[in-house]
């Protein structure tokens, strides 16, 4: 056992190969290259490999949660128990949420932050990745897989083998809907800010961007040829169908597009019926 800065203990992060540690969550704090502690959650698949050439074998999940979220909000859990049935599955808070370190840049280091749970998930020994990210989490994977290839600032084990977005902006700053004009309300007033950490136990930081970040949009071009699904509801009270359709349309030759009928925005939306589609597709991508 160790306690991390704040004094919380840290769960053992022993290598889950064995068949004695294949059914034991793991729980622990991991740190960024820019020294944040982020909790993070290992949960192994629902099912024992046994021989017979499942396409899931070595396969891990790595889910991107949105603003407000954590680790232990029971959306981001029912969005793990659906995945275990493909495979392991390792969610993290982002900075400035639950129990982990910092401040929330809403979407800027945070790509920091899903480095750190990819490397973690390829160090316990999973050979293929796929990052899954909800609304501030779906542009944060769409960032990340165009900035982390193989190697990246002498980080190595970083990248993603797939990438799932889903309900993500395409574009910085929009307030074209009441739901944006509330959340830049939130962010940017120092009012909204005391509402979001008492409010919605998110801390955010209380400077601008400076440099703003890579867009959604500019970053889907960098992704090819790693696999890209963009999952949107039609219904989607936050950002309306021209979001999707901008990111598809940035990336005709490497990524599908799923437009779902009477579906809203981003984990609490999203149907158990949905979520097996993506963990079947995640499946289809072995190459």
């Amino acid at each position: 056992m160790r306690i991390d800065p704040a004094g919380r203990v840290v769960r053992s992060t022993a290598i889950p190969h064995s068949e004695t540690n294949r059914g034991t969550p793991i729980r622990t704090f991991l740190h960024t290259t820019d020294g944040v502690t982020i909790d993070s959650v290992y949960d192994p698949p629902a099912f024992v490999y046994d021989g017979s050439g499942s396409s899931a074998r070595g396969l891990v999940f790595v889910v991107a949660h949105g603003f407000t979220g954590d680790v232990d909000r029971p959306h981001v859990r029912r969005v793990v128990e659906a995945f275990t049935q493909y495979g392991a599955v390792v969610t993290f808070s982002f900075r400035g949420h639950g129990a982990s370190g910092g401040a929330s840049t809403v979407g800027d280091r945070e790509v920091l932050d899903l480095a750190a749970a990819v490397e973690w998930a390829r160090s316990l020994g999973h050979a293929r990745v796929v990052t899954v990210g909800f609304s501030m989490g779906g542009s944060v994977v769409l960032r990340h897989a165009a900035l982390y290839g193989d190697e990246h600032e002498g980080r190595t084990g970083a990248h993603t083998d797939a990438v799932v977005s889903v309900s993500a902006p395409a574009r910085w700053y929009y307030r074209g809907t009441a739901p944006m004009r509330k959340l830049h309300w939130l962010v940017t007033r120092p009012e909204g800010r005391l509402v979001g950490r008492y409010g919605f136990r998110t801390r955010i930081h209380h400077k601008e961007w400076d440099p703003v970040p890579l867009s959604p949009v500019e970053a889907v071009p960098r992704i090819a040829p790693t696999p890209l699904l963009i999952v949107h509801g039609d219904r989607d009270g936050y950002f309306p169908l021209d979001h999707p359709r901008m990111l598809a349309d940035a990336a005709p030759d490497h990524a599908e597009l799923w437009l779902e009928h009477g579906m809203g925005h981003a984990e609490n939306a999203a149907p158990d019926e949905l979520l097996r589609r993506i963990g079947d597709w995640a499946v289809s991508q072995e190459s």
